[in-house]
């Protein structure tokens, strides 16, 4: 059996799948430092999880309770949100592997430490069960140079200012299902939408990523729950003058976006409120979509199928409508609605670092040069 580990600044998820890859268990902590709540086997309930490793023990007992063995693992693999440049593909984690994932944490200093939290405090538990990562930025890797260099001088390129694009591993996962259900004739120009809390939008060239719309951080791209989206570098330092850079991050990351606009980050929410904030949050978060994906549509050279995913690409359809219809300038295409399953995208990656070591093909588990 396998346990995939998806660790967030504010939330951990846990899933057990087994040799055949089939679901078999999975448990969860949402608002870790707050008011936190355990999520297994359907039930919720209210617990104390101070920090990702507490929450992380929490969802190992859940899964012991129901009776999963941890004798029985094979193997552990990890969602890690940022790779840098050194990782273009999932790989077995070692110490050099480590290295690289702290040396990417001023990339992503709200992701990469939960990552690690948990990378470390399962090697406490554990210390020989293998275990993988999966990077939310891998599948952009092989986005051309032109699309992922800032036009800056030498020097703040050099400290891995660029385009790194995320949600790489949903992305990734789009793109199988959407062989699947195309009988394996994948559309040549896909565009990707993975609409959530964090949201972004991808062009898909033959199963290949060739330019998304988050850049350096998840911060740039679409309008999002609590992310302001594109903003002006001149507007950031403003901010950063006024109110100080830890305000100006938080405002950013944490007060902007559809909570900023409408007051409340929940897309269900602002549909059912009356105001003319929420009705304009909502205008704003599709028109922001329909922009970016015309870019992505550019980059690709046209359009042949749309395929979302994420909390609102899949749940909500006047959000899909509202993008779909701003897209028929570039013609009608298949439109899919693709669930996500990171957690199994995670783990097939996970299978195949693991077969390639046993079959001495040479998986990838260092860091690229």
């Amino acid at each position: 059996m396998l346990l995939v580990i998806n660790a967030g600044s504010s939330s951990i998820k846990t899933a057990v799948f087994d040799d055949h890859l089939q679901h078999r268990f999975a448990a969860s902590v949402s608002e870790i430092g707050s008011t936190a709540m355990l999520h297994a086997g359907g039930q919720r309930a209210e617990c104390i999880a101070p920090d990702i490793e507490a929450a992380l023990r929490l969802c190992l007992d859940a899964l012991a309770t129901a009776g999963l063995s941890f004798d029985q693992l094979t193997g552990a693999a990890h969602r890690v949100v940022h790779g840098g440049s050194a990782f273009a593909q999932a790989c077995r984690i070692t110490p050099q592997v480590i290295t690289a994932i702290e040396d990417c944490v001023p990339l992503a200093p709200l992701h990469n430490p939960a990552n690690l939290t948990a990378i470390r405090a399962l090697a406490d538990l554990f210390p020989n069960l293998p275990q993988y990562a999966s990077f939310d930025t891998a599948f952009h890797a092989t986005n051309p140079k032109v699309a992922v260099t800032y036009a800056l001088p030498q020097e703040p390129r050099n400290l891995g200012i660029r385009r790194y694009g995320f949600h790489g591993i949903s992305y990734a996962g789009i793109v199988r299902k959407v062989k699947e259900i195309s009988e394996n004739s994948l559309p040549r120009r896909l565009l990707a939408l993975h609409l959530g809390n964090g949201a972004s939008l991808c062009g898909i060239v033959d199963g290949l990523s060739v330019a998304t719309s988050m850049g350096y951080s998840p911060l740039d791209g679409l309008t999002m729950g609590t992310r302001t989206g594109s903003i002006d570098g001149n507007a950031v330092l403003r901010m950063a003058e006024v109110y100080g850079i830890k305000e100006a991050s938080t405002m950013l990351n944490r007060q902007s976006g559809l909570l900023g606009l409408g007051g409340c980050n929940d897309m269900r929410q602002l549909h059912d409120a009356t105001t003319p904030e929420a009705t304009f949050a909502v205008e704003h978060f599709c028109y922001w979509a329909v922009r970016h994906a015309g870019s992505m549509i550019a980059a690709m050279g046209g359009l042949d199928a749309i395929a979302f995913s994420g909390g609102i690409g899949e749940n909500d359809e006047k959000v899909r409508s509202a993008i779909v219809a701003g897209l028929a300038f570039a013609g009608a295409v298949p439109v899919w609605v693709i669930p996500a399953e990171e957690e199994l995208t995670i783990a097939m990656e996970a299978r195949a670092v693991r077969k390639a070591e046993r079959e001495g093909r040479g998986a990838q588990n260092h860091p690229s040069s």
